[in-house]
């Protein structure tokens, strides 16, 4: 007995897609709100009470984050299981499965490792297989070796499919990311997109290391390949193919994960910085009336990372509206991957102008929050850019206007400024862990007490578990 005749042995691989899926955006969202705004300067609490804008971070922070990426990857690693059990079969959508599994387990490792260094990767996720609960901490470059594989195996997937191996039209309903479109073909075109967008951000995070190798190629070389051949690698062609999980507000099942905070408790989580607030206002940039409130009629940030017993007075918060706004559950968008292609151009991996990159990512960037961008934008004060400059110069020029692009985007905005220094952001009277804006996050405390053996030699390599030790690819 004990067994129910109305359920099922395994789960679809579709149905596992969206719930998790809007796990992970959601939890992206809440973190970007609580942790990355604060140390990149979007916010700055006004109470005492928060530390984070001033590199204090507990232990116990990691513990949230590390759990839920975790959790959802299991549920990515077993679409890819199940799809594959299904690949002969004519009746299921067997190979684009397999390929969104792998994009989405990429990209959750990815937020994973780049958060910690080494982590559990080849053992994890074992316990229920093979009893494995102590999974060995494996070295960042080896997951990152492993990352670009399977987005090559989701390009070589999705790549020249027939009209059998398509999505089911029951199957275009249970994809929330891409299925609202209008053909099959188009649906797995833009999954494909989007894994070959996400390929080059991760290129370019590498691209400075040599001790990686793609098909005999570097990283920076891979990135070059990619780059110079969309048929084989097609990326976002425009802001309608962003990876844009849309979230719906206060209507289930995509939830804004702000739906139940009062305006008030919204706002509450600070004020905007004097450097988001300045930059946007010098520029003239439209996107600030729809991010921010007026104090006393004139839009005000403060200063991140103020000294003890010196809270500034209250400026600027968060526009209500934004609370449900369903670009919240940004992934990746075409106006980030016009400032990847921009910076390559810079660095010398690719062709082209980066003047042409930049001035598209600025002015898609724009449009994504459905607005025009004014006449001459491009042409005027600190956005126009400099041709001239050094690399460093036109580094801040890119960086600064990704920053913009990827606002409320997991951690992106501290990912990058580890690897580049960049936006140059002025850094506070009062903050602490050696005035070095944190280049990780602890390793949890269960992991620490639980799997200890295997953290301490991750400990070992990395030189301590600390705020300060810089992971792989941060590492000149």
């Amino acid at each position: 007995m004990n067994v129910n005749p109305n359920g099922v042995s395994a789960a679809a691989p579709e149905r596992l897609l969206n719930p998790a899926l809007y796990a992970v955006v959601s939890a992206n969202i809440n973190w970007n709100y609580s942790i990355n705004n604060q140390l990149m300067q979007v916010t700055v609490p006004f109470t005492e009470a928060n530390d984070v804008h001033r590199y204090i971070l507990k232990p116990s922070t990691s513990d949230f984050v590390w759990n839920a990426w975790y959790l959802e990857k299991t549920n990515f690693l077993d679409m890819y299981s199940i799809a594959s059990k299904n690949a002969s079969s004519t009746t299921v959508a067997a190979k684009p499965y397999m390929a969104i599994a792998n994009i989405l387990d990429a990209w959750t490792t990815s937020l994973i490792t780049d958060t910690f260094g080494d982590v559990p990767y080849s053992q994890a996720i074992q316990g229920k297989s093979d009893a494995q609960f102590t999974p060995v901490f494996d070295k960042q470059e080896d997951i990152y070796r492993d990352i670009f594989r399977k987005l090559e195996e989701a390009n070589k997937l999705l790549t020249g499919l027939t009209s059998g191996q398509l999505f089911t039209d029951t199957q275009k309903g249970l994809d929330a990311l891409y299925g609202s479109s209008s053909t099959n073909v188009i649906e797995a075109d833009r999954w494909r997109k989007f894994g070959n967008s996400l390929y080059l951000r991760l290129l370019l995070r590498a691209s400075a290391k040599s001790d990686i190798m793609i098909d005999g190629l570097t990283a920076a070389q891979k990135l070059t390949q990619v780059a110079a051949s969309p048929g084989t690698y097609p990326v976002f062609v425009n802001n309608t193919e962003s990876a844009i999980l849309n979230l719906t507000g206060e209507t289930y099942p995509l939830r804004s994960p702000f739906a139940g905070y009062r305006d008030n408790d919204f706002q509450a989580v600070g004020s905007l910085s004097e450097f988001f607030v300045n930059t946007l206002s010098s520029n003239g940039d439209p996107r600030l009336p729809i991010w921010a409130t007026k104090v006393n009629n004139a839009y005000t940030g403060i200063q991140s990372g103020y000294a003890d017993n010196n809270v500034p007075a209250r400026g600027s918060s968060f526009a209500v509206s934004l609370k449900l706004d369903p670009l919240l559950g940004n992934i990746i968008n075409y106006a980030e991957l016009q400032f990847i292609l921009a910076e390559a151009a810079v660095k010398g991996y690719i062709p082209g102008d980066p003047k042409t990159y930049y001035n598209q990512g600025v002015q898609t960037a724009i449009e994504q929050w459905r607005l025009t961008m004014p006449a001459n934008f491009l042409t005027t004060g600190d956005i126009l850019f400099k041709s001239s400059g050094t690399q460093s110069e036109k580094m801040e020029q890119i960086i600064t206007q990704k920053y913009f692009a990827t606002f409320f985007t997991d951690f992106e905005q501290w990912y990058d400024y580890r690897r580049t220094g960049k936006p140059s952001l002025t850094i506070g009277p009062g903050v602490a862990n050696n005035r070095i804006l944190p280049t990780r996050l602890y390793y949890p405390i269960g992991v620490q007490t639980l799997n200890r053996t295997n953290y301490l030699d991750a400990v070992a390599r990395l030189g301590g578990d600390n705020m300060v030790n810089k992971v792989w690819w941060q590492k000149p």
